[in-house]
């Protein structure tokens, strides 16, 4: 068996997450990572980040993971396999990512709104546009491999490009002629989780050219982890069913027609709810009665239609069709403060009390489509060699909120006494949000010489409408607003090789985020804007990759967060100041000292300081999580330090993996305080330490038999104090099981 390889995040950015876990028993000079996949990516088949070569030249910081790192470890979470990646924060919800807060840079990570998320290249959020922040992101343990993109995402992926990008590369059809690849993954584990992903896929030769097919089924359930008082289920079942096709006619011309649909059904017994302060340390894990039939439902399809050509070998391009639509109704608690004694009680059971409106079926609808180009063509203009890209997209969102407050009444006599009155159809708020976008963007990697760079810009124009309904059924307008929005984003990148092995790397980007329709258009909320600017070195030499990066990100008008608690909606809260350094590093002491079998290992580090700037905020906006910050204030979920390190071993037949992650204390809100104060998400989250332990066998070619610990040593720990009141990451976790290829 040939050790898998894992890179360091040195060769370029985008290697930089399949370094992050870094295990390698090959030579690092031969272990680059073929980022091929990233081609999906560029959109345009742009050989820019589409090779080995051109992931060196990156002029930019970024990772790259492949799947078969997150699958020697077991790992089905995003968070996890984010985890060593420098400069991405995570704030994990639920303890298995199905609703994942990702940062990038220190930007707001809620619901990674403030990262434009994609799946093959298309936009993936439900409405990107009209509501940049939902309760959807596409499941990463299903996936071939994730991209991140930080300095250099700026300029042709949006909408939001204050933080970064991630595209998540879904499995792809297998491109060997009558080869076809059968792949099954199953395990078992704590908590009564059952995962389960199978795929089977061929490409074939017919009188009209290849042709080649792919089916996939993903499936995962959990009773989870946390303890309901009086019992019940605290996790989730997920299904996710995917086909794709494609066609690439026997023509002069080469030219490939791909289509891809997907559908995902997610039900999850969650809840916004967390514990107080004294129940959270007597019982980290307990649930409140109160909270019994909270349930988020979930149905989403994708599909996209894409036509790729390439006329000449100096010019491509790719048009994509696409349409998504996603439906939720999260029926859940609110209205409570688990500060508050009088409202613990209710929650538990303890004490007789109707809540008014207590329970909102947050019942909504998204929908996106539009059509997206973007080409590459590779000139010379004397000594100056030139891959020009450009693009444009036409895109389409909308959102229809029809929710319901139904009142819960708990008699005061425990678990099982508490019913539900329901309400009125369109009780909880009843409108309609949508948004008309054009997009271009154009960038032109220059090289000469040791020199190489890379100007570009991006421009946006957004049609926006607001329409508000009467809090009914009846859909009579109470106002209708329009307007539009727009904004001009240049940036420029170099990259300047010192010699075969060192290279230097920077850029400054101008980016911005936006609101939806109804904040810009109801509350006149602006555009955040930011001005990022990086600087970094890569090595690449004999058993060592290495990468270290400094960035700077100047923010104006941050736009809060608001998730959907029932509070205010977003406000524009001043500025900000992020600068730290990132860096990561892989060495393979066995393979380089002839041990006969790899000792892999990497370190990856990230130190930040995050701060507000200006004067102090009596309001947060939003969520309230910016509410009593001012000058010198640090950033909530922003940790000042976020370390990762491993090490492996790797024999013909068998390996194992020792990984830790760190991340420092940080805050829950921008008021700074230690513990809650006048608002259940104030306080502090402490330092956490998670060491997870994975181990894999290959009892033939064909079956390897695999398992693991995560959260090694039971850490007890609060991973957020979002949305109402902390909560605990996931404790102690075994799984096992088998995967099979053929």
């Amino acid at each position: 068996m040939k050790p898998v390889s894992f890179l360091p995040l040195t060769n370029t950015s985008l290697m930089g997450a399949a370094l992050a876990f870094g295990f390698s028993s090959v030579a690092a000079q031969d272990a680059m990572v073929d980022l091929g996949q990233l081609e999906a990516l560029t959109l345009s088949g742009s050989k820019v980040v589409g090779s080995r070569e051109g992931a060196w030249e990156l002029p930019g910081s970024a990772a790259y993971i492949d799947a078969d790192e997150f699958r020697l470890r077991g790992y089905t979470n995003v968070n996890r396999i984010l985890g060593a990646v420098p400069g991405v924060y995570l704030r994990e919800e639920d303890g298995f990512g199905n609703f994942p807060n990702i940062s990038m840079r220190g930007a707001d990570g809620t619901r990674a709104e403030k990262i434009t998320v994609m799946e093959d290249g298309i936009l993936a959020a439900p409405a990107p546009y009209a509501a940049p922040s939902a309760y959807y992101s596409p499941r990463a343990s299903r996936m071939a491999g994730l991209e991140i993109l930080k300095g250099s995402s700026q300029i042709k992926y949006g909408p939001q490009t204050t933080a970064g990008v991630i595209n998540y590369l879904s499995t792809p059809i297998p491109e060997e002629l009558g080869a076809p690849n059968f792949y099954w993954r199953s395990t078992y584990g704590s908590h009564n989780t059952f995962f389960n992903h199978a795929y089977y896929g061929d490409t074939v030769q017919t009188k009209n050219g290849k042709f080649g097919f792919l089916f996939e089924l993903y499936h995962e359930t959990s009773e989870g982890f946390r303890k309901l008082d009086g019992g019940g289920d605290t996790g989730f079942t997920t299904y996710e069913p995917m086909v794709k096709f494609f066609w690439e006619p026997d023509t002069v011309l080469k030219q490939r027609i791909e289509f891809k649909y997907g559908y995902t059904e997610i039900d999850a017994d969650e809840t916004y709810v967390g514990l107080s302060e004294v129940d959270f340390a007597a019982s980290p894990y307990r649930r409140y009665a109160g909270t019994q039939f909270d349930n988020m439902d979930t149905h989403a399809n994708r599909s996209y239609l894409k036509w790729m050509v390439e006329p000449s070998d100096d010019f491509s391009f790719e048009t994509a069709l696409y349409y998504n639509n996603f439906s939720r109704n999260w029926y859940k608690v609110r209205g409570i403060d688990v500060t508050v004694p009088a409202d613990v009680a209710f929650l538990n059971g303890s004490a007789a009390a109707t809540l008014t409106d207590g329970l909102r079926a947050n019942a909504r609808d998204y929908e996106a489509c539009g059509i997206q180009f973007s080409a590459l063509y590779e000139f010379e203009t004397g000594a100056l060699e030139h891959d020009f890209e450009f693009g444009a997209r036409l895109h389409y969102d909308d959102i229809q909120r029809f929710q319901r407050d139904d009142d819960l009444l708990s008699l005061g006599t425990g678990p099982g006494g508490f019913s539900v009155t329901p309400g009125a159809p369109g009780s909880g708020g009843n409108r309609f949000e949508s948004s008309k976008s054009l997009s271009l963007w154009v960038t032109d990697q220059i090289d000469f010489g040791k020199w190489s760079i890379s100007p570009g810009f991006r421009y946006e124009y957004m049609d926006l409408d607001n329409t508000d309904y009467f809090s009914d059924a009846s859909f009579t307008q109470a106002a209708d607003r329009r307007g539009h929005e727009t904004y001009f984003a240049p940036g420029m990148g170099f990259t300047y090789d010192i010699n075969d092995d060192n290279k230097l790397f920077g850029g400054v980007f101008k980016g911005y985020s936006i609101a939806g329709p109804r904040s810009i258009l109801n509350s006149g909320v602006q555009k955040e804007e930011s001005l990022g600017y990086e600087l970094g070195a890569r090595h690449r030499g004999k058993g060592v990759t290495a990468e270290l990066v400094g960035f700077l990100t100047d923010y104006d008008n941050l736009i809060s967060t608001s998730a959907g608690l029932g509070l205010a909606g977003n406000e524009n809260v001043g500025a900000a100041e992020v600068f730290g350094l990132e860096a990561l590093v892989s060495y393979d002491l066995g393979e380089e000292s002839g041990f006969g079998y790899g000792l892999p290992m990497y370190l990856s580090a990230t130190w930040t300081s995050a701060e507000l700037k200006g004067p102090s905020l009596s309001s947060g906006g939003g969520d309230d999580i910016y509410e009593g910050g001012g000058d010198g204030s640090d950033i909530p979920y922003v940790p000042e330090w976020k370390l990762a390190a491993g090490v492996g071993v790797v024999f013909e037949k068998w390996g194992a993996n020792l990984d830790m992650t760190y991340a420092s204390s940080m805050y829950g809100t921008a008021s700074n305080f230690n513990s809650p104060v006048t608002d259940q998400k104030q306080g502090k989250l402490e330092s956490v330490l998670l060491f997870d332990l994975s181990a894999h066998y290959e009892m033939t070619e064909n079956l390897k038999l695999l398992g693991g610990i995560q959260n090694l040593t039971d850490e007890e720990y609060i991973t957020s104090r979002m949305p109402l009141g902390p909560r605990a990451g996931a404790p102690r976790s075994i799984f096992g099981g088998f995967e099979m290829t053929f």
